[in-house]
């Protein structure tokens, strides 16, 4: 039988290994990343095609105040990295994000979209207003902000389960997951359809996800 708090244990020594290669891959990564992002959006190779509002849309009040969960991805996506058992699974973390990334761009680059004008006075509320001026609501569809939000929740899910933690952490880490997605909607700068093929990229990124001990050929994780 597991003494109590062995996961707590597990957990640190997971942080600890390979701290400095980590944090550079994850801060190196989201540099990268942004670079490419705003690159792809300020040369798309055809018109932008606006996305339909759709019945969920509608359901999902706009809420100023969940911009906090909107930018909390930036610390929420780095824990995928933080608790790699060791560098085989970083290294799989690192490629299953790449490829999301690079699949993410190229669809903003040939088919480019951005989401409808929600007539929001944006100086009433000056978080959302910067967030709008850096990021314009373009590269909409899919939602990589919910693609990364859902590859966390089963990275973290399946980390969290190899060292037997707690159900109500488990619980805690789909609550941040779905919290992220709700944000993505609910400040405006994604509509439904782009939060969905955000879901689906990282549903398929999730299937190649291989850590450290998974075998060839089956599914390495499950979503939560």
């Amino acid at each position: 039988m597991l003494e109590p708090n062995t996961w707590k244990r597990e957990l640190k020594t997971r942080a600890a290994s390979l701290f400095l290669l980590k944090m550079l891959a994850t801060t190196g990564g989201i540099a990268i990343f942004f670079y490419a992002y705003f690159w792809v959006m300020r040369h798309p190779f055809s018109a932008v095609t606006v996305m339909p509002v759709t019945w969920i849309d509608d359901l999902v009040s706009f809420l100023p105040q969940s911009f906090l969960l909107y930018i909390s991805l930036w610390v929420y996506v780095s824990l995928g990295s933080v608790f790699a058992k060791d560098a085989r699974e970083l290294a799989a973390w690192c490629a299953a994000s790449f490829a999301m990334i690079v699949v993410g761009l190229a669809i903003f680059l040939v088919l480019p979209t951005k989401i409808p004008d929600p007539a929001i006075d944006w100086s009433l509320y000056p978080s959302l207003q910067f967030l709008k001026t850096i990021d314009a609501s373009g590269n909409a569809c899919p939602s990589l902000h919910a693609a990364f939000a859902m590859f966390t929740a089963v990275v973290l899910h399946r980390q969290l389960t190899a060292v037997r933690a707690p159900r109500a952490l488990l619980a805690c880490n789909l609550l941040w997951c779905l919290g992220i997605l709700y944000s993505t909607i609910a400040t405006r700068q994604h509509v439904a359809l782009d939060v969905i093929a955000g879901a689906l990229l990282a549903a398929a990124a999730s299937i190649a996800y291989r850590p450290a001990g998974s075998p060839a050929g089956s599914v390495a994780v499950k979503i939560p």
